[in-house]
């Protein structure tokens, strides 16, 4: 039994998860857990490693030998991979296509899976990713789903990587999102699906705040009927 409710946040790549994850814990004053962050970090270091994506014998290896933290410094989540911060060198579209390819593969799950659940055991915990209310937290007390249309989402990721310094064209990062979303939809480990359960939240037309003050109204409305539901003999 948790002491305090676990939420998760699915979605497809550029729907906004990652801001208003970490903004919604902390109006709740939740630990925020990235795991896309933990997938992007095995990508990262089987890169430096020089580790195929196809041996399944290296992934093992990396995986339970890889140490990787989140960590909140002055509001801001960073990733460290055996020490080193590598929150934006994660950030680039190839570690996302790798790190979406991994999350199917069976051993890199498998490690991956104890890791998350550890890190949310006692609750207070707002969980973002592709199958956090479907398979990592099945029983998670509230499930939201967050989309929006291709060309918003491409339109945010040229905006992510223009103010990281660099240049994306508009119509190459459509292309990455839709190959991500093809990948995350059709692959047989967790494919990224719609929770029954889940609040489908779409956020074509809205801002950050207007998506999070939506999820915390439906996070206190559901506080107050439980609380109802206790008072009633």
């Amino acid at each position: 039994m948790r002491e305090r409710p676990v939420i998760t946040i699915d979605g497809p790549a550029g729907a906004g998860k990652s801001t208003i994850s970490r903004l919604l814990a902390e109006r709740l004053s939740f630990i925020y857990l990235d795991t896309g962050a933990l997938y992007r970090a095995v990508a990262y270091h089987l890169i430096q490693k020089k580790y195929s994506v196809n041996n399944e014998g290296e992934l093992a290896d990396l995986c339970r030998n890889i140490r990787v933290e989140l960590n909140d410094l002055a509001g801001r989540l960073h990733v460290f991979v055996d020490g080193e911060d590598v929150t934006l060198k994660i950030r680039t579209e190839e570690i996302g296509l790798l790190a979406s390819r991994i999350s199917a593969v069976p051993v890199v799950r498998e490690v991956l899976l104890s890791v998350q659940r550890d890190m949310a055991a006692a609750g207070g915990v707002v969980a973002e990713g592709r199958d956090m209310g479907t398979v990592v937290f099945p029983d998670a007390e509230m499930k939201f789903f967050l989309d929006a249309s291709v060309r918003e989402r491409a339109g945010r990721r040229c905006r992510e990587i223009s103010e990281r310094g660099e240049r994306a064209s508009l119509r190459d990062v459509k292309n990455d999102i839709l190959l991500r979303d093809r990948q995350d939809r059709e692959r047989s480990i967790a494919p990224l699906i719609v929770s029954p359960d889940a609040i489908h939240i779409d956020s074509t037309d809205k801002t950050i705040l207007q998506v999070v003050d939506i999820m915390m109204g439906v996070i206190q409305k559901k506080g107050n009927a439980q609380e109802q539901g206790k008072k009633c003999p």
